[in-house]
């Protein structure tokens, strides 16, 4: 039988699966491309379930070894475009599934930003895939015959998921390393590699099965499918060892009281709403627990972000009404819209975290540094807003980025490193460890997912947020407006949590801070080291086999 015969015979059964997928052209290959992202998107929250990242990593090894032979032709440029293709179409199903919740805000005021609706849902997903294309593409180049054409993989597909959290203002939500960062136990290993570390590591495992198919000698290749449950026992070893150790101590002479408010955003969210939007912050927080703060020994009461439909600093009355509801030596920590006058210009609006005690505001405060695109300002302002694109907050001209150290001293607590809504999926990177006069004591993530209901975004901005905690060592206390508010421990463990889209108070000690890790001392540097150990294994491996074919397909004639 002449090999085109072959080609155009059906595959059967699951061991026909690789030549499938190898064999796919046109619409085959990219709906199977398309398919195997979007099932991806189960290993995340608010499933969980990560052996589903099995599927579509090792559909990528074959969908790149089918861009090597036929797909891509005989050129490296011809093969690796190819490959990118492959990836684009992988990547907007990763995303597609994984990110479609993002179209919740645009209906939060459907009449102002409905004609946002596809852009969310659909052109992000289109331009972030540009970054798994281009991880499949480099994979391509350096792509070696026999089972550890993984290592390639891992290098490439990881690489791009790297420069996607940190190119373009970065945006690595969902990073697919978050295929073990969302297991508590699997999640521990980030203390020494990070979340980058985490990405090379699980590309490399979850692609291993792919080699357990038939190879050009008619047998198969077990040994990477062994080293990966090898590697994965021995990080999940290493999990259970680590969550064995006992609660942490708490910091003495604190207690947090978390309020969240369960607010709506929308019309509703608006200056005329404030006196019942501020009788029910106050009410909530004063019975908590059916205890006022003074009876439950409350020292700092916490707020989410944004909280007030007004500049809290320009009213008085709201300022006053908090007073009335703190007691003597009980401050507010709250995320609050601040505006400030330079020069006579116009005010420029930032989106802060401030404190409050019975005489006001104080001067401690931070603002935030990491602004989201489109909703707290718009990119190419001059030419974007010309043609009626507006950022989604109700602030003129949108926010401006705080600049300064990332650190914050309430009075009475250990410093802090405040992360304002999506700051707190970003990780150390290379330089950032070193950044610190001084190693703060917790992280504060004062957010609002209320934009987003009860779709699967908020439980992925909670898994992130809980990721830092691992990485850094460093207990996280953290509040949302319709959840998930909770205090975790520097081992990522709940000390106390709430459930997502509901009004509820936590009275909370916050716990201490853990020796310092891995990777709050050098940053991303261990992943680094991974990346170029995967680069140099791939390059000895690819050069070892230039003689070999780049792939051969059981049961097709040579």
């Amino acid at each position: 039988m002449t090999e085109a015969a072959r080609i155009s015979r059906p595959a059967e059964g699951l061991a026909d699966l690789p030549k499938a997928v190898i064999l796919a052209r046109g619409w085959r290959r990219r709906a199977i491309a398309l398919l195997s992202g979007a099932i991806g998107a189960l290993a995340l929250p608010p499933f969980g379930l990560f052996p589903a990242m099995v599927v579509p990593l090792s559909v990528a090894v074959w969908l790149i070894d089918g861009s090597q032979r036929g797909a891509g032709g005989s050129t490296a440029l011809a093969r690796s475009k190819a490959a990118f293709g492959a990836g684009w179409w992988f990547g907007l199903g990763y995303f597609l599934a994984g990110l479609w919740w993002v179209g919740a805000a645009c209906l939060v005021n459907g009449d102002t930003f409905v004609w946002a609706l596809p852009l969310a849902v659909i052109a992000l997903p289109m331009g972030l895939a540009f970054f798994p294309a281009f991880g499949f593409a480099l994979a391509a180049l350096l792509w070696p015959p026999g089972p550890w054409r993984i290592f390639a993989l891992a290098f490439g597909l990881g690489v791009s998921e790297w420069a996607r959290g940190l190119l373009l203002t970065g945006f690595p939500w969902n990073d697919i390393g978050m295929a073990l960062g969302s297991n508590l136990t699997l999640a521990q290993i980030a203390s020494v590699v990070g979340l980058h570390g985490l990405g090379f590591i699980a590309i490399a495992i979850f692609a291993a099965p792919a080699t357990l198919w038939r190879d050009r000698d008619g047998g198969f290749s077990p040994a990477p499918a062994i080293l990966a449950g090898l590697a994965l026992m021995a990080i999940a070893a290493f999990g259970a060892e680590r969550l064995a150790a006992p609660p942490s101590a708490t910091v003495p002479n604190v207690r947090l009281r978390l309020m969240q408010p369960n607010v709506s955003q929308g019309p509703s969210f608006a200056p005329q709403n404030k006196d019942a939007i501020m009788r029910r912050y106050l009410e909530l927080s004063s019975r908590g627990g059916g205890r006022d703060l003074g009876d439950a020994g409350v020292t700092h009461l916490i707020w989410p972000e944004s909280a007030f439909p007004f500049i809290l600093s320009r009213d008085p009355q709201a300022l006053g009404d908090i007073a009335s509801l703190l007691g003597p030596g009980v401050l507010l920590i709250t995320g609050a819209a601040r505006a400030d006058r330079k020069s006579g210009r116009d005010p420029e609006y930032y989106n802060s975290i401030e404190i409050a005690g019975r005489d006001g505001l104080l001067r401690e405060r931070y603002d935030k540094q990491h602004l989201v695109p489109f909703g707290e300002y718009v990119p190419f302002e001059a030419v974007l807003k010309k043609s009626g694109v507006t950022e989604f907050v109700q602030a003129p001209g949108g926010f401006t980025a705080g600049t300064g150290p990332r650190a914050l001293h309430p009075p009475g607590l250990p410093s802090a490193t405040p992360l304002v809504c999506y700051e707190a999926v970003f990780p150390a990177e290379i330089g950032d460890a070193f950044s610190y006069a001084e190693r703060p004591g917790w992280l504060l993530n004062l957010t609002d997912d209320a934009w987003f209901g009860t779709t699967p975004g908020p439980y992925q901005h909670y898994a992130q947020a809980r990721l830092r905690a691992i990485e850094l060592g460093l207990p996280l206390v953290r509040v949302a407006n319709s959840g998930i508010s909770a205090a975790i421990d520097g081992r990522g463990r709940e000390v106390a949590a709430t459930p997502l889209g509901a009004e509820a108070v936590l009275d909370v000690d916050l716990p201490e801070a853990l020796p310092p890790t891995w990777q709050s001392r050098f940053g991303s540097l261990s992943a680094a080291a991974i990346a170029i150990a995967l680069f140099a294994l791939t390059f000895v491996r690819r050069n070892r086999s230039r003689s070999k074919p780049w792939i051969a397909l059981p049961g097709v004639a040579r």
